[in-house]
């Protein structure tokens, strides 16, 4: 084995691998994506060398692949390589190089010989295990609403209490926002471009927010009814817009029949166990005696999963709102603190149902653990929206920093997740993004068209697109303003542009993602996406507020000029450069 004395310039304790998770995972039945991490800057090269777990004759059939540093972190650089196996069974090693040193590296370590070395294993591709995200999320533009404050469609639902439509968002008042509404602004997302809804809970529930539910089966009739639920879905079909309901499977409200049977009941309640208690009488308040959703939120107890009847209770309720409604799938709320057990069988039940339909779970954290194939699709990306927030809105970190926190978020998981991203800048749990950027119009559009040409699915939400501003919630939950004089005509129009380019530009949409340049004491920054298209496109960005000359190196794209899609204006490529002078806040998207 190799002694650290003998490559005294690379840090082997930072390199590393396994043969599972994000590391190491099938694309399809005969191809394996694996992952090598190494201290930044340590290697010039790595090779991926690789044959049949049982070959006939060993080293007949080797395959050796170069890889490709797909980008750094602030500690590690990242390689990647596909391998292609014939019979699924696949035995691999590592080949390091720093340019005058090199060495093997197996699931043992490191070795001065590949022979010496024992390799690393993936035992069998096998079809079953395979992580398969439904196709159209390539395409899929979200926009999140929050139905309370979308729209009022049908006074006739609305509360007794209901406040005037523009009024101070609270936490616990009503402006009569309903299903109706949602449905009679269709031709207004369609127009927009967008082609995926996701609504908050619309289940009844005595809040504004529908977060601690009363009845999982019924639509809150201050939202309408069961077939204004299936009327708006019908609709959205027909404009080819998908909708997503939430689940809220990790606590219910205090108003459920079966914790009001508890409360009534105590301990002889066939109910009892479905929560977690500590003793009886149940007590709310000052304190609860039981665990609720976050601290003490009497309101919200939280449901035990792993029972055999709230396990059956939710499943079916997973399957009857695609069965009922024909909805799109489910967006998983405070997801991470329930089981991975019923998870797994929460997905059977989904795409059995449905197997188009898409699961997405809320975790804020990193999500490796639920990203594997078996429970989600995806996630909401809060690593992607911390990230944008400090870059774009408040400044607080520089090129070099966003770009590495990009990296780590995309290799920390498999590609299948990574597609399904919900990519948000904001939501209904934070304070909107244009309040975040100190209502600096010039950083919220920069960051928009960066949302727009990522890799994922961008989130929208309601009211960003018209400069709606709001500070975290109750105040990021305003009534959208539907009067034009009161939106923000140029940023509408931004976000229309910037949806029509990621709509018509495919490279956008399904191509992979590079770094092009970054120039970190100007904080201008470019992506290329697909490289591995006929296509690419390039997404250059002006982070600052000066105006810079660039001369860029164009080496992924074979051509004498290349077109801005935003201003239709073309710039010549010469000597190999793209030579530009950008404004503040400038950006570009080159095909």
């Amino acid at each position: 084995m190799c002694e650290l004395g003998e490559w005294p310039d690379m840090n082997q304790e930072a390199i590393y691998h396994e043969a599972f998770g994000a590391y190491a995972f099938p694309l399809g039945g005969h191809r394996l994506k694996i992952r090598l991490r190494a201290k930044k800057g340590d290697l010039q090269s790595v090779a991926a060398v690789h044959e049949d777990r049982h070959p006939h004759r060993p080293g007949a059939d080797l395959g050796i692949v170069p890889m490709e540093k797909v980008g750094s972190t602030m500690l590690h650089d990242i390689f990647e390589a596909v391998l292609h196996s014939k019979t699924r069974r696949v035995k691999y090693w590592f080949h390091l190089s720093d340019g005058t040193h090199s060495a093997w590296y197996g699931e043992r370590g490191f070795a001065e010989s590949r022979m010496m070395c024992p390799p690393f294993h993936y035992a069998y591709i096998t079809e079953k295990d395979l992580f398969d995200v439904p196709d159209w999320i390539d395409d899929g533009i979200v926009y999140q609403i929050f139905p309370e404050r979308f729209a009022n469609g049908d006074p006739s639902n609305d509360p007794e209490d209901v406040q005037p439509w523009g009024g101070e968002p609270e936490g616990y008042n009503f402006f009569g926002g309903d299903l109706a509404g949602i449905t009679k602004k269709l031709d207004y997302l369609s127009d927009l471009g967008i082609n995926v809804i996701y609504m908050t809970p619309v289940f009844l529930s005595p809040s504004n927010h529908k977060y601690n539910t009363t009845d999982y089966y019924q639509i809150d009739p201050q939202f309408g009814t069961l077939e204004d639920l299936k009327e708006l879905v019908r609709q959205a079909h027909a404009l080819g817009i998908r909708v997503i309901m939430d689940a809220v499977f990790n606590h219910c409200g205090s108003d459920f029949f079966a914790f009001q049977d508890v409360i009534a009941n105590g301990k002889k309640s066939p109910y009892w166990d479905w929560f977690f208690i500590e003793d009886e009488p149940v007590t709310m308040k000052p304190l609860p005696n039981y665990e609720t959703f976050a601290s003490y939120v009497y309101t919200m107890p939280k449901l035990n999963t792993a029972h055999p009847d709230v396990k059956a209770y939710l499943l079916d309720v997973a399957r009857y709102w695609i069965e009922e409604a024909d909805i799109d799938g489910w967006r998983l709320d405070v997801s991470n603190e329930v089981d991975a057990v019923f998870w797994r069988e929460f997905r059977q039940v989904v795409k059995k149902a449905k197997p188009e339909a898409l699961i997405i779970g809320e975790v804020w954290h990193h999500s490796g653990p639920w990203l594997q194939g078996d429970q989600y699709d995806s996630v909401m990306n809060y690593w992607f929206k911390e990230a944008m927030e400090d870059f774009f809105a408040k400044q607080t970190i520089g090129v070099e920093a966003f770009h590495a926190l990009l990296v780590q978020t995309q290799t920390s998981y498999k590609d299948q997740a990574n597609r399904g991203m919900f990519n948000l800048i904001d939501s209904h749990d934070t304070a909107r993004f244009l309040t975040a950027c100190q209502e600096k119009e010039e950083r919220f559009k920069l960051a928009v068209l960066f949302q727009l040409a990522y890799p994922g699915m961008p989130m929208i939400y309601y009211g960003d697109e018209i400069g709606m501003k709001g500070a975290t919630d109750p105040l990021c939950r305003g009534t959208f303003v539907w009067e034009e004089e009161g939106q923000n005509a140029d940023i509408l129009s931004w976000y229309k542009t910037c949806i029509r380019l990621r709509r018509t530009i495919p490279a956008l949409r399904t191509g992979n993602y590079r770094l092009w340049y970054m120039n970190a004491p100007g904080n201008v920054y470019a992506i290329v996406r697909g490289t591995d298209s006929a296509q690419p496109a390039g997404v250059l960005l002006n982070n600052s507020a000066l105006r810079q000359k660039l001369s860029i190196p164009v080496a992924w794209m074979e051509r004498e000029e290349l077109t801005d899609r935003l201003t239709g204006r073309t710039y010549p490529i010469t000597d190999g450069q793209l030579h530009l002078e950008v404004e503040p806040y400038q950006g570009f998207v080159f095909v």
